[in-house]
């Protein structure tokens, strides 16, 4: 479990990277769903950052992180302007397919209910 201090650094870098991808890239694979900053998990020597992100109604993906990922140098020179840290992580983007998970679980469960009241 990270401190209180890694804590606030991980919430201010999802809510500064947040708030870079749906204002500031310009990138058409990226307009055309919902991207959202699910987790930021900071190194504690604060060089490396994993940002976990969900997309939704995104045609391709693999295509939408590929362009994060080819995004993130300009996302770390926003982040450094607008964040003060000793040193501005490296980003590394992942899928965060927990919403995903949850979702098809609720569909399951929405399922068996229908099943159970069908045979009463």
């Amino acid at each position: 479990m990270p401190n209180t201090r890694m804590q606030k650094v991980n919430e201010e870098l999802k809510r500064e990277i947040s708030h870079i991808i749906s204002q500031e890239l310009n990138n058409s694979i990226l307009k055309k769903g919902l991207i959202s900053v699910t987790k930021v998990n900071t190194s504690p020597d604060l060089k490396f950052a994993r940002v976990y992100v969900s997309m939704i109604n995104v045609g391709n993906k693999k295509e939408a992180l590929k362009a994060l990922k080819k995004a993130s140098g300009f996302i770390r020179t926003e982040i450094a302007q607008k964040v003060n840290l000793k040193y501005t992580p490296e980003l590394v983007f992942e899928f965060d397919e927990s919403i995903e998970y949850g979702d098809r679980i609720d569909n399951i469960l929405k399922e068996i209910t229908k099943d159970l009241k069908k045979e009463e």
